[in-house]
């Protein structure tokens, strides 16, 4: 797969999107993150742009004039590296195949519930797994209760550095 990434007017990502799939028959993702938000004192899901102004395009075969990206209204360049170079490679490559498995939508963090079950998979208690004592919802924290010299010990951990273990998976609030 060749993976190119085109910069564009932020308010033109999705027509540009639909009009490169058109096209050149490829396959076009501008990225969403959906973040979760509080309004009228209920959480709720919004969905925004995860890169503003960027739109990544996915062909079969490589693309052997990328200046035609700009053909588009509204496109301002194609993406290089140092040696013009317009695939993407390296970790640039595998960011972009990340939104491409995730259908480009960047899901909302998890959220864990007293008593649950988790394994840490960052920072220095990685693989460890742990029990939930309590939730802070507004930080995105959980306290949770970890085996250390021969006794539990607490810590506050972000959502983000933890995965749901076992039968009782991530719980999503309602929206």
């Amino acid at each position: 797969m060749f993976i190119y990434c085109i910069f564009c007017a932020t308010e033109k990502c999705s027509v540009i999107a639909k009009t490169a799939m058109e096209l050149f028959g490829c396959r076009a993702i501008c990225p969403k993150q959906v973040q979760h938000t509080w309004s009228k004192g209920k959480m709720i899901d919004r969905v925004n742009d995860l890169l503003p102004g960027y739109v990544f395009l996915f062909f079969q075969e490589r693309v052997s004039n990328p200046a035609v990206f700009r053909s588009m209204n509204g496109v301002i360049r194609c993406l290089s590296d140092t040696a013009k170079q317009f695939e993407l490679t390296g970790e640039d490559e595998k960011f972009a195949m990340m939104l491409y498995r995730k259908d480009g939508i960047i899901g909302k963090t998890s959220v864990y519930q007293e008593g649950q079950r988790i394994r840490v998979c960052e920072s220095a208690f990685e693989g460890l797994e742990a029990k939930v004592l309590k939730v802070n919802h507004r930080n995105h924290r959980i306290l949770i209760e970890i085996p250390f010299a021969m006794r539990p010990v607490k810590t506050w951990v972000e959502y983000e550095i933890v995965e749901a273990v076992g039968q009782a998976e991530a719980v999503q609030p309602d929206a």
